[in-house]
């Protein structure tokens, strides 16, 4: 049981009342003030042509698979909020795709008095006819569920499957019993706002009826569920999260949802993933796991039967891959036969196919990489249930994304659409180069810019480090345009605490460890100064949510090194963030500060509390959006009105209302949004008085 530890004083705790008068009139006026410094034809300019880029007729269309439909949310100036619209597959390979609208989401929200944003679909078992549609009301995390005949092209009048708000988790059984996961009507909530339960609920029974397959206790993150309908089998999946990291995964046959249901452990450790396909189940370890006396390393993933394994005999399980000091596996998606790897080598992906009935035989998927730059490949769409068709979608830093069409079986890759380029990549190199941390670890980064260069030019860094997630290489179609063809310089770092290198990256940089992460991307930051790149007065660097708190304490920890800091919906409170909106779900990454022990190692990273009136600090651009329910808008308000109180810091803030933890929720927010932040970037980071 965590102790309280001391709590700081807080001047600033009115601005948590997100929806409070005086915080909202606070949060309008600094916004207002931000969008009038930053009001230029020059940034007008640049907002139209990113709008332009986002609304580009011709961009590329990533369809997810269901049958022979492939489905697709379509976005352009006439339909901002976009149109839920299917084809047919064989229509959309021929070049011709013939989409038909489901749903106009703007129709839909001029009719209801709601501006819906689609927050995605469930599709229902092959055959079933049906989905259950998502809407957020503002952009956030929480959302209505409504279901939808795709036959008749209509929401389902009788008898429909029916949420009210909230942050709901749902699958289908069968076409008359879903798997739901909700606080209402008696679903409950964990500390973290998530579901506590999971029931099954039947059409024709109110939720409050429905059965009660596994509960949760408050300190869990919540509850998650899933269905598995592949190889002719049904199985239910709950997770019950207990932190962000540590979860039991639980199976049992839903084919008969009547029945009354006894679900099964899967007998894995809890800090591994564990993924259900068809009789097949596949566990990839965090950390070392020994099975029949053998020791399976971090970062492995081994496969086996379902039943087998679930009655716990689990030196049925195989290895399937196992990871290098340099090779590691990314993720993995099933196709009907197959299984197929995203690898990550030295940060650069690939992926390969497995065929389980030839002793797992890898074969390399072919996405016609070319060698002129650094590139990425991801499975963008699977249908595990129909067939081993898939799309894979790769992109580079100068390569504009390409879709290509192929066949986990029998390979055929076949590049369906390029992109239009974003801007112009004449001049312009991609490389990798690495820095040496405090620690002596040597880190990689991006580094995306001119070929040829006389003197130090202005520099973006961008970053993450955290939740094992992996920075690849990506094309930079707003970066591109409102940064590159400036002739400046734009870093990716590939800190410790992301995934670039498997679960030790990640646990590197956990908890009493996080300053590893903030040491590794102020290494790169110097080394970039060493190398002749640039100056520590020309590094802008920009951060969002986790990388917020990155590029917070970059701002706290390390002004130095720094000229201009763009810190979006951010975590900067670390002694209450635990206590606003979902972050009580990332203790096990941080730390828990109403534990004293916990406290004395939060603390050093806790920017909001790092403050120091007597610190010189570089201009700082935070924003967030009053609609955020997932970090919220409060730390980021009180870490500018905090600086602008305390420091003789330059601290600009935006909130608009909507856009969620996404912080936009339609391509002109996003143009907006992007055309400020490059406004500021470009003026602080070229000043005339930015030497030291």
């Amino acid at each position: 049981m965590s102790e309280t530890a001391p709590t700081p004083d807080d001047p600033f705790l009115w601005l948590e009342d997100i929806r409070g008068a005086d915080a909202v009139a606070w949060a309008a006026k600094r916004t207002a003030e931000t969008d009038a410094t930053y009001a230029s034809a020059e940034r007008s300019a640049l907002e139209a042509r990113l709008l332009r880029i986002l609304d580009d007729p011709d961009r590329l269309v990533v369809p997810s698979c269901h049958g022979d439909l492939l489905y697709n949310l379509w976005r352009d100036a006439d339909n901002p909020r976009g149109l839920w619209r299917r084809t047919p597959r064989a229509s959309f390979l021929s070049g011709e795709p013939d989409w038909v609208v489901l749903l106009d989401i703007d129709a839909l929200g001029r009719a209801e008095g709601t501006a819906w944003t689609f927050a995605g679909a469930v599709h229902g078992p092959t055959g079933s006819g049906r989905a259950l549609v998502q809407l957020s009301p503002d952009g956030g995390d929480a959302t209505v569920v409504r279901e939808f005949d795709l036959d008749a092209v209509a929401f389902v009048e009788d008898e429909p499957f029916a949420l009210a708000v909230g942050k709901h988790r749902i699958a289908w059984l069968d076409r008359d019993t879903l798997l739901v996961a909700s606080a209402l009507d008696g679903g409950g909530t964990t500390d973290s706002g998530y579901p506590i339960s999971a029931r099954t609920w039947r059409r024709s029974t109110s939720l409050d009826e429905a059965t009660t397959i596994l509960e949760g206790v408050a300190s869990d993150v919540g509850v998650f569920v899933r269905a598995d309908h592949s190889d002719g089998r049904s199985t239910g999946v709950v997770h019950v999260a207990h932190d962000f990291f540590h979860a039991e995964v639980w199976v049992w046959d839903a084919a008969q949802p009547g029945q009354t249901v006894a679900p099964t452990l899967v007998p894995a450790p809890q800090d591994a993933d564990v993924d259900v396909h068809g009789d097949r189940v596949a566990v990839r370890t965090k950390t070392p796991w020994t099975v029949g006396g053998t020791e399976h390393p971090a970062g492995a993933l081994l496969v086996g039967p379902l039943d087998a394994v679930a009655a716990g005999e689990t030196t049925a399980l195989e290895v399937v891959f196992a990871p290098t000091e340099t090779t590691i596996l990314e993720g993995w998606r099933w196709t009907r036969s197959r299984l197929v790897l995203t690898l990550l080598d030295s940060v650069c992906s690939s992926i390969r196919s497995l065929d389980p009935t030839d002793g797992w035989a890898s074969t390399p998927l072919d996405a016609g990489l070319g060698a002129d730059d650094l590139y990425s490949t991801s499975v963008a769409s699977t249908d595990a249930d129909e067939d081993d068709a898939l799309f894979l979608v790769t992109r580079g830093f100068l390569t504009p994304p390409t879709l290509v069409a192929t066949d986990a079986a029998s390979p055929a890759p076949r590049a369906l659409r390029t992109s239009r380029a974003a801007f112009e990549s004449n001049g312009l190199t991609a490389k990798q180069h690495f820095a040496t941390s405090a620690d002596g670890t040597r880190v990689p980064y991006f580094e995306v810019g001119p070929t040829e260069r006389s003197g130090p030019l202005p520099v973006l860094m961008s970053g993450y480090g955290g939740f094992e997630h992996a920075l690849t290489p990506e094309y930079p179609s707003i970066v591109g345009p409102a940064w590159l063809e400036a002739g400046r310089v734009f870093v990716v770092a590939n800190i410790r605490g992301g995934g670039e290198f498997g679960p030790a990256w990640h646990l590197a940089a956990l908890r009493e460890n996080r300053h590893r992460a903030y040491e590794d991307f102020a290494a790169i930051a110097r080394d970039l100064v060493a190398r002749g790149v640039t100056t520590p007065e020309r590094i802008g660097c920009h951060g969002r949510s986790n990388g917020g708190l990155l590029v917070g304490n970059m701002l706290t920890q390390y002004p130095d090194d720094f000229g201009a800091i763009v810190c979006g919906v951010p975590l900067l409170d670390m002694r209450r963030y635990t206590r606003l909106s979902a972050g009580a779900s990332w203790i096990a990454e941080y730390g828990d500060p109403d534990d004293p022990a916990d406290w004395e190692f939060v603390r050093t990273f806790s920017p909001y509390h790092l403050i120091d009136p007597q610190r010189r600090y570089p201009p700082s651009l935070i924003y967030a959006a009053a609609s955020d329910d997932r970090v919220g808008p409060v730390q980021a308000r009180k870490m500018a009105a905090r600086l602008s109180a305390e420091t003789d810091a330059e601290v600009h803030y935006l909130e608009p209302n909507e856009g969620g933890h996404a912080g936009t929720v339609d391509n002109a927010a996003t143009a907006g949004l992007h055309a400020t932040i490059h406004a500021f970037l470009g003026e602080v980071l070229t000043r005339p008085d930015r030497a030291r």
